[in-house]
Formats: structure tokens, sequence, C-alpha cells
């Protein structure tokens, strides 16, 4: 598939990501809870870039631990995280990772392959807002966008991006490290942001549906700028998606409901 249909079905996969988090329980989360667990998400970039800078190895145990942890937090969002969560569901990784494994280079095997790393994210997301406070998990957002900015427009992201990429488990298993369909590839992270903000916005559907259609503009929108570059942060529309959501709830009556999730508030408790 060429590569504006195939970045355009991922980055809105990425936009969908928003709207599948539902708001869960987290009976742990109350000891757990701590404003640094924000930093998992601009230290996720961080780590996974100088990490195989400095030790190009790295790239190989990624790619396996994403082997394993994938498909068990695909399981968990669909017994668990997502809306419309069942328990039975829980058996769908094994069918997507068999495709993902036996056709890689095909449509229908490379689409598998991204459920699964989607599905992960949705999982990954409603376990981070559980524990993080919204202001927090706000700024983690932000910080996310920021670094990522920072590291692809200085050309410190693409070599080891590309290092990450290559790395593929033994026996042709499935690569889950990143998001792959057609001509173009994003980031695992750049599916974990959109499953995070989706978290912290489960508490209220009408809101956490209107963000997935300004995801999706947005990151359409950005996808244009392809014309003119190869690398774009994909972490970049899902905060700004944020920060428009932000910028119209300050301007609503303080009464309105829909603004609550994203006013500045205290901690979430045991609720993601």
């Amino acid at each position: 598939m060429p590569f504006a249909p195939s970045i355009a079905i991922l980055t809105l996969v990425q936009a969908a990501l928003v709207a599948l988090p539902a708001r869960r329980s987290l009976p742990f989360a109350v000891r757990l809870e701590s404003r640094w667990w924000a930093v998992v998400l601009p230290g996720s970039i961080v780590l996974v870039v100088t990490g195989i800078a400095l030790v190009p190895e790295l790239a190989d145990a990624l790619t396996y631990l994403a082997l394993v942890a994938v498909p068990i937090l695909a399981a968990l969002a669909l017994a668990w995280a997502m809306h419309g969560a069942r328990i039975g569901l829980a058996v769908l990784p094994i069918p997507l990772f068999a495709l993902a494994w036996a056709i890689p280079e095909t449509l229908t095997g490379e689409a598998a392959a991204v459920a699964l790393s989607a599905l992960a994210c949705v999982a990954l997301g409603t376990l981070i807002a559980g524990v993080v406070p919204i202001r927090w998990l706000r700024l983690g957002i932000y910080a996310m966008a920021i670094v990522d900015a920072c590291l692809v427009t200085g050309d410190l992201l693409q070599s080891p991006n590309a290092v990450l990429n290559a790395a593929a488990p033994a026996a042709s298993l499935p690569q889950l490290q990143f998001a792959h369909f057609g001509d173009a590839v994003l980031g695992f992270g750049d599916l974990f942001v959109a499953g995070v903000l989706g978290a912290m916005l489960a508490g209220e559907r009408q809101l956490q549906l209107r963000a997935t259609g300004l995801a999706a503009c947005l990151v359409l929108a950005f996808d244009l700028l392809f014309f003119f570059v190869s690398e774009l942060p994909a972490t970049v529309p899902i905060a700004l998606t944020l920060a428009l959501l932000e910028l119209s709830a300050r301007r609503r009556p303080v009464s309105d409901s829909a603004s609550r999730p994203l006013a500045p508030s205290g901690p979430r408790g045991a609720a993601a």
C-alpha cells in the first residue's frame, strides 16, 4: 500500500485509541499513586533513544519484551480496560498473533500486529492513568510531545528508531515494538500517548468521543507535513488535542460538567 493511505490509516488508529479506554477501578492504585509515574511518558522516549544509541543490542531486548508483553496487555485490554471489554475476548490476541506471525508481509498480518500493539496501549494507558494525578498526567503528555519534537528536529531520533525497527525476534516472530502498515511506521510511544489521553478522559464519554474526533482531524492534518519531511513527532497531535480541550474547557462556565476532567484537581484516587 502506498505511503499516503498507509500513514493515514495508522494515524487514524492512533486517534481511535483515545475512544477505547474505559474508566476502571484499580484497588492497588491508592498505594501506588504518585506524580512521578508521569515521568514514564517522556522518560520512555529518552531511555529508549539514549539506550539504543549507547547499546544497540538493547533494541533486541526491547523486541523480545514487546513480543511477550504486548499480547498479554492486549488480552488485558479486551478483558477489562476498554469499552465493551469481556473476559471471553481475552483469547482474541491468540489468532491476531498467529496472523501476524504466519503472514507478516501482507496487509492482514500487518493489521493484526497493529491491533495487538494498539490494544496493548489501551491497557497501558488505563494502568498509568490509574496511578497518576490528572494534573501530572497532563504535564506528562505535554512533556512527551516536547521531547519527541526536540529529538526529531534535532535528528537524534531517526538513527535509534531505525535500529529498533530493524530488530526482529527469531523464527520470524512478529515485531510488536512498533506499528507497521503498508509503507508507513508509527512508534509504540505514539500509540501509548493516545491510550493515556483516552484513559484520562474515560470518566466523561462525550468528552472522550469529542477528543477522538479532534485527534483524528489533527493527525490527518499533521500527516500533510510528510510532503515536506520524512519523519514527524506523532505525539504532537495528541498533545495538541489535549491543549485544545483544555482551552475549550476554560471558556465554558465552571458548572459545565464536561470541563471537569480537564480542570486542575487533586489525585484521581483509584479510578482510571
